[in-house]
């Protein structure tokens, strides 16, 4: 049970997430200030660095919870599952961990339209998709080590997340609600992945 300190310490970070995400769509990313973001959520700019180290950190919220998910349901595949079992079960759970009020789904357009327009955003955004590609090819690895080897892990991540990514992004791009882009994921996925089906 998550204890009356724990459950504040998430009610401040919670109420910083909104603020900056409110201040960035209103006055644009690089104009809001952290001292701006503190005073909308009501706490000093201190306690504002006890939760993130930049502006930038605010946006990418929720990138260190869902790889912490992503590599322990990897690290427990079940019995005898495929690779590309596994894998589709993982992004089923990804758009699940979504919507999930601490990832805040809805967030999602406005989350993407700054990264795809501010340049540190789009800098921040590679950077911490390559990481994570890197994180999770390992966790395959680690999880097939008597079916696959680097290349094989890193094919199947490569493939799989470059096919989901662009599928939401073009669909969201395009228009479409956010369960078009739950189902442009699962079917990107489902084709990558059947073009992997000879690994392991």
């Amino acid at each position: 049970m998550v204890g009356l300190r724990e459950r504040k310490k998430q009610r401040t970070r919670r109420a910083l997430i909104d603020a900056a995400l409110r201040l960035f769509d209103e006055k644009g990313f690089e104009e809001t200030t952290l001292a701006e973001i503190a005073a909308e959520a009501e706490v000093s700019t201190r306690t504002f660095f006890s939760y993130f180290a930049s502006k930038e950190d605010v946006l990418f919220f929720d990138g260190a919870s869902r790889m912490a998910l992503a590599t322990e349901m990897i690290a427990s595949r079940m019995p005898g599952e495929h690779v590309g079992d596994l894998l589709l079960r993982l992004v089923r759970a990804s758009l699940q961990w979504a919507s999930d009020d601490d990832f805040r789904l809805l967030d999602a357009p406005l989350r993407m339209r700054l990264i795809m327009t501010v340049p540190s955003l789009q800098a921040r955004a590679l950077h911490l998709l390559f990481d994570s590609q890197l994180q999770l090819a390992r966790a395959l690895e680690d999880a097939f080590s008597d079916e696959l080897d680097p290349v094989d892990a890193a094919a199947a991540v490569g493939a799989l997340i470059g096919a989901t990514k662009l599928a939401v992004i073009s669909t969201i791009n395009r228009g479409g609600s956010l369960e078009q882009a739950e189902e442009a994921a699962v079917r990107a996925a489902q084709l990558a992945l059947r073009g992997l089906s000879s690994i392991g």
